[in-house]
């Protein structure tokens, strides 16, 4: 695509349309409210909404009265399957309908910044080009999909509108400056020595991330945070947000990892043990199902062998949930004390791992330590 020295963000709102009555579940007013104040627009700032529509209409006119209010460009609103309400649309999302594939780099040229809501996912072509154009350099999404529930064996489920109303909460009450002061801490501890991670089932790796970029998701959404962006994911904002994500040195990474019990390659797996040295995966085992995890290696090539992430959830809002259903993860373990020990490509996150291959990992009852330390004991 050509690359244009311009800020990126995409929200999908329309000028002068009705704005529904707020629903008993999801406030929508303040929600809006609070997004628009986490992009940190700029005056004329170009704003493109993204979704599916039948998921969150009701947030769109309050969210596109917004963008307007704060000095932004509402650039409209796009589905990214089936049709869309013709109060959706806008001269630039008439022009995104019939555009090709050819066309759409330049186009997107015209959005400083992308809003993924409820429904859109990365094969989503209008998304995937989004990711092409925040790779080359330029502009900022913001994910505000809440998706990314997990139960504890690692299988995601849809969330209900009880999670929905929840998710809601934690975006209004999250202390932004206080979760982004301990990633910043947490970032700066880990700068100095080995990091490792140990669970009661056996766990105990170890790595170092060197001057590899961090990214703290800490909800700050704005074009000069994203400026500072040293990957592709440095682009993408998650709201809610309250994780810590970074690509450790390759060749750093030594020691064993011990997963919950969970699916591989159509298999149920327990007991699975696996050895790192150097980044690699050189031994494994499972108590049952190690055929399935061999097919999924197998399948998932070089990269499926390869140390990808290590993440730690930070937000108290997002720790583990219990209901009628049992234990789960929120929003992809971006709250406290919740890790992630991730396989495969780590490119997005400015690492040295290429292949498409990824497999999150969720660790529940982990510690971490830094230079021997127990985090948050280190100084």
């Amino acid at each position: 695509m050509r690359v244009r020295n311009l800020p990126a963000v995409v929200l999908l709102l329309v000028p002068g349309a009705a704005i529904p009555a707020q629903n008993s579940v999801t406030q929508w007013q303040p929600v809006a409210e609070l997004l628009v104040r986490q992009f940190g627009l700029t005056r004329g700032e170009r704003v493109l909404l993204v979704g599916e529509a039948g998921k969150a209409d009701s947030l769109v006119p309050y969210l596109r009265a917004a963008v307007v209010k704060a000095g932004g460009t509402d650039l409209g609103v796009v589905s990214v399957r089936g049709p869309w309400p013709a109060e959706w649309d806008t001269d630039f999302t008439q022009k995104l309908r019939i555009a090709g594939a050819s066309d759409m780099p330049d186009l997107l040229d015209e959005v400083d910044l992308g809003v993924m809501l409820p429904g859109a996912v990365p094969t989503d072509p209008l998304y995937a080009s989004l990711q092409e154009k925040l790779r080359s350099g330029e502009g900022r999404t913001v994910h505000f999909h809440w998706l990314g529930s997990y139960r504890l064996d690692g299988t995601a489920f849809d969330p209900t509108p009880a999670v929905d109303a929840w998710y809601q909460r934690v975006l209004l009450e999250t202390d932004y400056a206080a979760l982004a002061e301990r990633q910043r801490a947490f970032e700066a501890a880990m700068r100095t020595g080995e990091v490792r991670v140990t669970t009661p089932a056996g766990t105990d790796l170890r790595f170092r991330i060197g001057d590899r970029p961090v990214t703290r998701q800490d909800g700050d959404a704005s074009a000069a945070r994203a400026a500072q962006a040293r990957n592709l994911i440095d682009r993408e904002i998650e709201l809610p947000a309250g994780a810590i994500r970074v690509a450790p040195v390759e060749e750093s990474v030594e020691g064993t990892i011990v997963f919950p019990a969970g699916d591989w390659g159509g298999v149920r797996v327990e007991g699975l043990r696996m050895t790192f040295v150097r980044g690699k995966v050189t031994a494994f085992d499972a108590t049952t199902g190690r055929d399935g995890v061999e097919r999924e290696l197998a399948a998932g090539g070089a990269a499926a062998r390869s140390f990808r992430e290590f993440a730690l959830g930070f937000n108290p809002l997002l720790a583990i949930r219990s209901d009628d259903a049992g234990p789960w993860i929120p929003y992809y373990g971006y709250g406290s004390g919740i890790v992630r020990l991730s396989l495969g490509d780590n490119t997005e996150l400015g690492g040295a791992v290429g292949g498409g291959y990824v497999r999150w990992n969720f660790f529940t009852d982990a510690t971490v330590t830094i230079g021997g330390k127990p985090w948050p004991t280190v100084p």
